[in-house]
């Protein structure tokens, strides 16, 4: 019974976070909302890549650990055998009618390895993009001081519309001196 409990709290609360969390803009008028880790501190922003990696990679892990365990299931109790008796432990494409369902030990085994995997996932993730940033700031320090950067950016600029023709002002179209690039007449 209390298995149930926290299993119905955590969901709620999963709700109640969904309903909250507002929704991703590409409004460069919309500040960010209860989301926003631009003013952050990097540690902040890997933290919540790492959240994000983790919990994005729950329902594959959890897919790829079931059919393995059914797998393990299958051979150990029959050699994986392809009769429909035999069939009765196999993974999911290939169950018959009346399968026999996992354990409650083994579906705990099967979250935590599928925890585990998740989780593997996310902290090599972490590294990869700490090795990168660290190679890049290394590459960054290593050029000499009065270096030169190149920001690269689109060749062309997406039309603006009648609505943001009006709404732009002079100093929002970019700079006077450079004549912004036109797309190729056909």
């Amino acid at each position: 019974m209390k298995r149930n409990k926290r299993t119905a709290i955590f969901f709620l609360m999963l709700a109640v976070f969904v309903y909250i969390a507002p929704a991703q803009t590409n409004d460069p008028n919309k500040t960010g909302g209860f989301l926003d880790l631009s003013g952050s501190p990097q540690w902040v922003r890997d933290l919540r890549r790492w959240e994000i990696v983790a919990f994005g990679t729950i329902p594959f892990a959890m897919f790829f650990t079931t059919f393995g365990m059914d797998l393990y299931r299958w051979n150990k109790a029959n050699g994986m055998e392809f009769s429909d008796n035999g069939r009765k432990y196999a993974p999911w494409p290939l169950k018959s009618s009346g399968a026999i369902g996992m354990e409650s030990k083994e579906m705990e085994r099967t979250l935590i390895i599928a925890a585990s995997l998740c989780v593997t996932v996310a902290f090599t993730d972490l590294v990869i993009t700490l090795i990168k940033r660290s190679n890049a700031q290394k590459r960054a320090e290593a050029l000499p001081h009065n270096a030169t950067t190149i920001n690269r950016r689109p060749l062309y600029e997406e039309p603006q519309t009648q609505e943001d023709q009006h709404e732009a002002k002079d100093g929002d179209v970019g700079d006077p001196e450079i004549p912004a690039p036109t797309a190729p007449s056909q």
